[in-house]
């Protein structure tokens, strides 16, 4: 793929509106600079909505064995924590 190829979006007033807003907000070159900002940050959000439902699919999988192993651990110390 080349670099810096062409792309022409047409957006409803009111978005070019935001766009142009946000320019002005943002002090950034172009309307384009606003665009790529954007896209970075729902790239960034997505990827951490993804690393969090990775978290959390393996802390489900292995809740079940660490209670097990806490429990075992509580007869050890003799403290009578509820590991739930």
């Amino acid at each position: 793929m080349k670099s810096n190829t062409k792309s022409s979006i047409t957006l409803p007033p009111e978005e070019l509106k935001l766009v142009v807003s946000l320019q002005s907000k943002l002090k950034a070159k172009s309307k384009v600079e606003v665009v790529r900002r954007g896209l970075r940050l729902l790239k960034e959000a997505t990827d951490r909505e993804s690393l969090r439902d990775a978290y959390r699919r393996a802390s489900q999988a292995t809740r079940e064995s660490v209670l097990e192993e806490l429990e075992e651990l509580d007869s050890l110390t003799g403290e009578g924590i509820d590991p739930r």
